[in-house]
This record gives C-alpha cells, sequence and structure tokens, in this order.
C-alpha cells in the first residue's frame, strides 16, 4: 500500500512539476525583462527533454527493471527541481541560465516517470481490473495535482509585474519532499518485475518497425501537435489575462490562475467521462468529435469580442472567492480542456492499431514525440511577440487551429492502416 499510494503521488510528480512550467514562463518574462518566446524557453526545455530521453528510458526500463528505473527517475526528479530553486536565490542571466538547465533536469525525470509509473502502478495491483483501477486513480490524481499547481502559483505571485522565481519556493520544497518520500518508500518496498527468462536472447532482426506503418507515423506527428495544443491553450490564455485580457484592478494574477487552472480540472472531468464512454464509443469517432469541437471553440475564442463577458467562479487574492466577469474568449478557451483530456488516448490505439510486435517500440517513440509540447507553445508565443501582445495573444491561437485540424486530418483519413501486408507477429 505505501508504493501505491507513493506511484499515485509521483502520477501527480508528472503533472505538477510540469504545468509549474507554463506560470514560471511569466515570471521569468517579469523577473529577467525578456520577451514572450524567452520566457517559454524553460517549458521548451523541459518538453524537450523528452525527445532526448524517450526512447533511452524504454531501453532503461526493459533492461534493468522498475524498481531501478522509477529510484532513477526520482532521483533525477529531485535534482532538476533542486537546481530550480538554486536559480530562485540566484540574480541575473546566471539564474536564467541556471533555471533552465534545472528544467531541462526535470523533463528527463517527467519522461522517465511517464514510461515507469503506468505500468509500475498496474503490477503494484497485481493486473487486470484492479491494476486499471489504480492507474485510472492515479490519472485523475495526476489532472487534480495540474489543476492545484496552476491555481497556487496565481495564489503565491500576487503581483506578475514583480513576480520572482523565489516566490513559488513552497511549490518547489512540495515537490523535493514528495521526492525524497517516494525515493525512500521504493527503495524499500518489493516491487515485481518483468520475468528475465530468455530477455538475453538474440532479437530476430526484421526489416520492419512501427516506423513502416503510415498510420503510426502520422500517429507519431499527431502526438507531438496534441501535446502541444494541450499545453499551449492554457499558457497562452494566462499571459492573456494577466496581461490586460482581464478588466479588473486588482487580483488579475490570481483570477489569471484561477481561470487557467479550471482548464486543467475540466481535464479532469473529460478524462472521467473518456472512461465512462471508452468502451462504447469508438477511438476514432471520439478523436474526431473533440478535434471538431475544439476548433469551433477555439475559432469562436479568435473572432468574438473580448468586451462579451461572461461570469466565473474564481479566486481573487485577497478577496477571497467569487465570482468575476472574464472575456467570453477566455471561457470558450477553458472548455478546450474537456476535448483535449481524451485525445492522447484516442491517438495511442489508433496509432498502435495492427502494430503487434512493434507496439512498444512504438510506444517509445511515442514519448519521444512529447517534446511537442514545448514547441508549438514556443511558436505560439513567438507569434504573439511579433504581433506586439494585445490582440496577438488571440491571434497566436491559429497555431492552435492549425494543430486541431490535423487532429481532425488524422482521426477522419490518416488514422487507417495501409500496410495490413507488413508481419506483426
Amino acid at each position: 500500500m505505501p508504493a501505491i499510494i507513493v506511484c499515485i503521488l509521483l502520477f501527480g510528480m508528472i503533472s505538477f512539476v510540469t504545468n509549474l512550467a507554463s506560470p514560471m514562463g511569466d515570471i521569468l518574462k517579469n523577473q529577467f525583462h525578456v520577451a514572450n518566446w524567452m520566457g517559454t524557453l524553460g517549458v521548451l526545455c523541459n518538453f524537450i527533454a523528452y525527445a532526448v530521453m524517450g526512447i533511452p528510458a524504454g531501453n532503461l526500463l526493459q533492461k534493468k527493471g522498475y524498481k531501478f528505473t522509477a529510484l532513477a527517475a526520482v532521483l533525477v526528479g529531485f535534482t532538476g527541481v533542486g537546481v530550480q530553486t538554486i536559480a530562485g536565490l540566484l540574480t541575473g542571466n546566471l539564474a536564467f541560465g541556471v533555471y533552465l538547465l534545472g528544467a531541462f533536469i526535470a523533463g528527463f525525470s517527467m519522461c522517465m516517470l511517464n514510461i515507469v509509473v503506468n505500468p509500475m502502478l498496474n503490477k503494484l495491483g497485481g493486473g487486470g481490473n484492479r491494476g486499471n483501477q489504480l492507474v485510472q486513480v492515479g490519472g485523475s490524481f495526476n489532472s487534480l495535482m495540474g489543476t492545484a499547481v496552476i491555481f497556487l502559483t496565481g495564489v503565491f505571485v500576487p503581483s506578475i509585474v514583480d513576480a520572482k522565481i523565489s516566490q513559488v519556493f513552497p511549490l518547489m520544497f512540495i515537490a523535493l519532499a514528495i521526492f525524497a518520500v517516494a525515493f525512500l518508500v521504493i527503495l524499500f518496498t518489493n516491487i515485481p518485475e518483468n520475468p528475465t527468462v530468455g530477455m538475453a536472447k538474440a532479437e530476430q532482426k526484421s526489416q520492419y518497425g512501427p516506423m513502416s506503418f503510415r498510420h503510426f507515423v502520422l500517429g507519431a506527428v499527431a502526438i507531438f501537435i496534441y501535446v502541444g495544443v494541450e499545453v499551449g491553450i492554457p499558457n497562452v490564455l494566462q499571459k492573456w489575462l494577466q496581461n490586460g485580457g482581464l478588466n479588473v484592478e486588482s487580483g488579475a494574477e490570481a483570477i489569471a490562475g484561477t481561470v487557467t487552472a479550471t482548464y486543467w480540472l475540466l481535464m479532469l472531468v473529460g478524462r472521467l467521462a473518456g472512461a465512462a464512454l471508452g468502451a462504447k464509443v469508438s477511438a476514432k469517432s471520439m478523436l474526431s468529435a473533440v478535434s471538431c469541437v475544439g476548433l469551433v471553440l477555439v475559432l469562436c475564442a479568435m473572432f468574438l469580442n473580448p468586451a462579451t463577458a461572461v461570469n466565473l467562479p474564481v479566486f481573487k487574492g485577497t478577496a477571497g472567492f467569487g465570482m468575476a466577469s472574464v472575456p467570453v474568449n477566455a471561457a470558450l478557451l477553458v472548455l478546450c480542456g474537456l476535448c483535449t483530456s481524451v485525445m492522447w488516448g484516442g491517438i495511442f490505439n489508433l496509432a498502435v492499431e495492427g502494430l503487434g510486435k512493434y507496439t512498444e517500440k512504438g510506444a517509445g517513440i511515442f514519448m519521444a514525440m512529447v517534446c511537442g509540447g514545448g514547441i508549438l507553445p514556443f511558436i505560439q508565443n513567438f507569434v504573439v511577440d511579433m504581433t506586439n501582445g494585445g490582440a496577438g495573444y488571440l491571434t497566436s491561437y491559429w497555431v492552435i487551429v492549425a494543430g486541431l485540424a490535423y487532429l481532425l486530418f488524422y482521426a477522419l483519413v490518416g488514422s487507417k492502416n495501409v500496410n495490413k501486408d507488413i508481419p506483426t507477429a
């Protein structure tokens, strides 16, 4: 049970550390007086680490097992967050560089945890329905922690103009404490491993691989784009609300953080709904529907007049909780969380359909493509800078529109397996 609890906490830490990178971009922008795209370098470093570590982490899991890989991932995570914390004690360009280094190291850990925690939690649950149930619990906690870190950042940073890395030290200390406890519990817990009999046997070489399948290649691109869309929508939304998108005299940072956190909360709602409907609705139909709805929501958010406002429940800083008037554009972008919540599973299922023995290698490639979560928001923030902010925040969502259009294409056309003649047994 202690190991199961720790695994669920690690599920949450993946989202906690990853989502912290987005509001940290606003802090970096203001503390070091850099452009939006430079503030997004922390997110970029965090996700580029997936491209570097995705396949090696899979190989490490296969050779060293769950316990060794989990311990290594936790140790790397502690180091990454620790380096980011040290950056808060420094000044000038040195602090900026040290923070980016910490974000890159933390990204290694998040990649390794993603690869090891899902199957490890399933094994601790004994597999079957019980194991799947624990994985679902872990996924739900992942969404909750992702929501919490965005909300708490808004609480700890009352003024984005005067923001500093040191203001989010409490969040970093929480992460360090969880990593430390996780390392000790995993170290002294007996974790079931895969049988090693026959693993030394050389694999028969094949002229084929997962990249031999067109629908997998297009699916890998879809994962790259999806993670970028998932991260880019709330990333720029929060920046827009903090930099003039809200017509309020005080509490803009807290309100922006709450509104953005609602996006991640709706992702939790969407995942629960997707789990309930998964057995009744095909992955193709689900991905087609959410991509189409997402396109409509984003396009409406881009072209509706921001002067049109709706009331949302938010945290107003010193004024406490209450209703706040926010642009209807923001509300529509928040609703996109319901759409992005189920896209990963749909894309993954469609892409590995019919891969047979190539599925495991395909999963490693997928993890490397998660780097899109850093690259697309980087491009989107570059568009914001090119359009001088203001209306440019909404203009940048053309990047998201293009991404969602591709996901719709993949669901309707690109996901068809046209390589059924390749042997997969």
